[in-house]
Order: structure tokens, then C-alpha cells, then sequence
């Protein structure tokens, strides 16, 4: 009878020093991101021009991500570039993704002939500092771009 109560007492004392499972956690993957507020590029812009606004990331230099909404008309196309500089003067093309193959990089003009959305990553650490795109050769096709930059 005693060793029967011992090894009762001994389970008790076992469950009660056990040690407890962790409660459940929310795990932050990323410390520290900061991601802007969108900046709206041009709205409605028609015609062969640079968009209204230049986006000025300051001294971020994380990813960011580019969206160019089109509507068209009849036999549509326009160029679309991703422009970028140091200065906001001298501007060359930017490197770029699309979200389908996001580690494909290029700086190609974007030919656009339908009405869709289109969303370009734009790439960390390049060296630029100011963003804009320019449309040529545009028949028939009305465009608005906003943009997004990230710290890291």
C-alpha cells in the first residue's frame, strides 16, 4: 500500500515539476521594415509625357514595387520606361522584375497594348534616389502609376 502511494505521489510531484509548454507566439520576420505610403505618379495621363509626379525615396534603398494601371482605346500601345536618378535631372532606366519572375532582372521599356495591372519589383540597393516613368509613342491608351519604397 505504501508503495503504491509513493509512486502516485511521485507521479503527482513529476507532472507538477515538468516543465509547462510555451504558450503560443506571434514571430516578427522582419525587424525593423518600414514600407511608405504609395506615391501616386499621375492619374489619367494621356498623350507622350514623363508622369505629373517624381517619387523621392530619400536615403531608402530597399525594394519597392511599381503599379501602372491601363485603359484603352482602339488600337492601343504605348512605351512605358521606369526612369530613376541621383539628381533629379539626369534620368536612365531602372532595374525591374515582374511579379512572375521576380529574380529576373531587366531595365526594358515596357510595351503596354491592353487594358490590365501591372505590377514591377522594383530592386534593392539600385542608385537612384528619384522615380518616374515616361510614356512614348502612346495611341489610345490612359495610364495611372503609383509607387512604394521600403527602407530594407
Amino acid at each position: 500500500m505504501k508503495t503504491r502511494r509513493l509512486i502516485a505521489l511521485l507521479l503527482i510531484l513529476g507532472g507538477l515539476l515538468a516543465p509547462m509548454p510555451a504558450p503560443a507566439a506571434t514571430i516578427e520576420v522582419q525587424t525593423g521594415t518600414l514600407t511608405l505610403p504609395g506615391v501616386n505618379l499621375g492619374t489619367t495621363q494621356v498623350g507622350n509625357a514623363d508622369t505629373t509626379n517624381t517619387m523621392d525615396r530619400g536615403n531608402m534603398r530597399g525594394s519597392g514595387l511599381l503599379k501602372i494601371v491601363s485603359t484603352i482605346g482602339g488600337g492601343p500601345t504605348v512605351t512605358v520606361n521606369i526612369l530613376g536618378s541621383m539628381d533629379n535631372t539626369n534620368f536612365f532606366n531602372v532595374a525591374y522584375a515582374l511579379q512572375a519572375s521576380p529574380e529576373t532582372v531587366t531595365s526594358a521599356a515596357i510595351t503596354i497594348t491592353t487594358a490590365t495591372t501591372g505590377y514591377y519589383i522594383l530592386r534593392p540597393y539600385h542608385p537612384w534616389r528619384y522615380l518616374k516613368l515616361n510614356y512614348s509613342a502612346n495611341t489610345n491608351v490612359t495610364l495611372t502609376a503609383d509607387a512604394w519604397a521600403s527602407i530594407n
